[in-house]
Parts: structure tokens; sequence; C-alpha cells
């Protein structure tokens, strides 16, 4: 049962309506969501669907993207995707680029039958992981006007390839693939699915960004219990199918309206300007925020100010 008391890490606007709503994708799992109205909206108004980042929930970032953007005239939803959070899926805690596709277009679908939705004004936000997503879904997804993905990683790069792609090669990934299927055998006998930890606990000998997650999930600034990188993680193997899969395939295919926002400190640089590369047409744009990190465009860092919304908001009227 999705919890109907507000419980976000962010405080609720007095400028919004909130409710918790529910939509089944096409492989049949239920999909829980906060829904963000303008309190003194009329008539119908052009929406946003928003997920991210990779292994948090709908009370974290991708929330407070929602609740400002609804803030700024748009009917909002801020969902949590299949096996994480409130939504539904077994086994918990399992990922799948197909199905997270599916997540958002399934998104899209509730969107486009929402009575105080207009039908062809729709959009969505991918933060993190869920940039990469978000990108993948609007090589399908032609229902949407503007995609905006935001500190975003490519999940099936970093997964098969290691970070920096430090582990781009043949032997390493039949080392990480001889791990993971050793580890199903493992999970198999037990009858249950190994996690593979969240944000470590203690981020005193990481590197940076490291310790950047870890004051984003694990402090009172951004700790959610039902949050995966705030506690528990991942299955172990729940990356077998992003390792096996490459996104952004037909990224270059894409002609609805593409943004990519990006910190000019994160470490996740890399892939947002990659990916930016592939993109084609005069309806693209990146945008590099000075001076900000990966995580301070999850929340707006030290003094909120990082995420650029009005840059956001003008590149989504622009294109709708």
């Amino acid at each position: 049962m999705a919890n109907s008391e507000w419980d976000k890490v962010f405080p609720l606007s007095g400028e919004v309506k909130w409710r918790k709503v529910k939509f089944k994708n096409h492989f049949g799992i239920e999909i829980i969501a906060d829904e963000y109205c303008p309190i003194n909206s009329e008539g119908k108004l052009p929406a946003i669907a928003v997920c991210g980042p990779f292994g948090a929930v709908k009370e974290q970032s991708s929330g407070l993207y929602a609740q400002e953007m609804a803030k700024r005239g748009f009917l909002t939803i801020a969902f949590d995707p299949s096996f994480t959070g409130e939504s539904g899926g077994s086994p918990r805690y399992m990922n799948s680029p197909d199905i997270n596709v599916e997540d958002f277009q399934s998104a899209v679908d509730y969107l486009s039958t929402h009575d105080k939705v207009i039908e062809d004004k729709i959009s969505i936000i991918g933060i993190c992981g869920w940039g990469g997503m978000a990108l993948q879904t609007a090589c399908i997804e032609t229902r949407i006007k503007a995609t905006v993905a935001v500190t975003m990683y490519d999940m099936s790069r970093v997964s098969g390839n290691g970070y920096f792609d430090g582990e781009d090669s043949e032997e390493a990934r039949h080392k990480k693939r001889v791990e993971l299927n050793n580890q199903r055998t493992i999970d198999f006998k037990n009858g249950t699915y190994a996690l593979g930890g969240g944000v470590v606990d203690d981020p005193t000998d990481m590197p940076d960004f490291v310790k950047q997650y870890y004051d984003y999930y694990k402090t009172k600034r951004g700790y959610h219990a039902r949050s995966l990188n705030s506690n528990g993680g991942w299955n172990v193997t729940a990356s077998t199918s992003l390792m096996n899969t490459r996104l952004l395939t037909y990224a270059s295919e894409i002609r609805s309206a593409v943004m990519i926002v990006h910190g000019e400190k994160a470490h996740s640089r890399y892939f947002g300007e990659d990916a930016f590369k592939l993109l084609k047409g005069e309806n693209k744009e990146l945008l590099i925020v000075p001076d900000a990190t990966h995580c301070d465009l999850y929340d707006g860092g030290e003094k909120g100010d990082k995420i650029p919304f009005d840059d956001i908001e003008r590149f989504i009227r622009k294109n709708i």
C-alpha cells in the first residue's frame, strides 16, 4: 500500500496540489507516482513525467523536480520505477533497460489520457541513470515533445566498461560475467537475492564523487528509507541486462527536442557530452552548469541554486 502521508526529503510547497496516483505498464507492473498540479490552475496543462536518479525514489530528487515544474505551470508526476520504491514488480531491486523505458512510456500513457493534460504537450525529465533512460525512451516514444537529461549516466556503458571506461576490455567484461553468473547460482540455491550494497557508510578513503553521493544519500539532506542507494542497494545480479545491452543506438534518430544538463565539475560529465555528440537537429541543447558537481543537480547543492530550472522551463516551453 502506497504511503498517503507526505514523506519527501523536501518540503511540500503551498503552490501545488499533491496526490498519489497509480497506473500499469505493459508488463502488468503497477507504477506508483506522486502527481503535482499548480494550485490555482484552470483548464488543461502541459505535462512532465520525471524519474531518477538510478537507485533513488520519487521522494528524493525526482519529486523535487516535479514539484518545482508544477509551480511553473505544468502538471507533473514523479514515479518509482518497476521493482523499486512503492511500485510493484518481483523480485525487488531488479532493473531492466527494456522495462525501465516501458515505465517512462506508461507514464506518458497516463498523462496522455489525463483530463487536465494537453495531450500533445508532454515532456520527460530523467536524472542521473534515468537521464540515459530518458534518452533511450525518446528513441522510441514519439508522443514526447521534449526530453531533459540531467547529470546523466549511460548505465549500460558504465556497467560494461566501468567508470571512465577503465574496464573496457573483453577480459574485464568476462570476469564480471563470471562473477554475475556465479552469483545467480548462489541466489538460486538460497532462494533469495543478495544485495550489492548502496552508497558506502564510510567514504573517508573513497573518490570525491563517492563522498558526494554519501553527502546526499546517507545524510538528512537526501536519505530515504525506501531508497536503494540510501540502504542496501540493487541485487548483485541486477546489472546483467545492462551489461548485455547498449543504450542510445538510435539516438541520432531522435527527432523531438533534447536538452542535456551537466555540471562543470561532475565526474559523470563525459556521459552527457558523449551522448550529445550522437544527437542531430537544431532542437538539441547542451547546458553545462558552472561549478556544479554531479549531486549538486540532485537538489541544487549547498545553496540550493545549482539546478537551472529557468533554462529547463524555457527549453520545454519552446519545444512543446
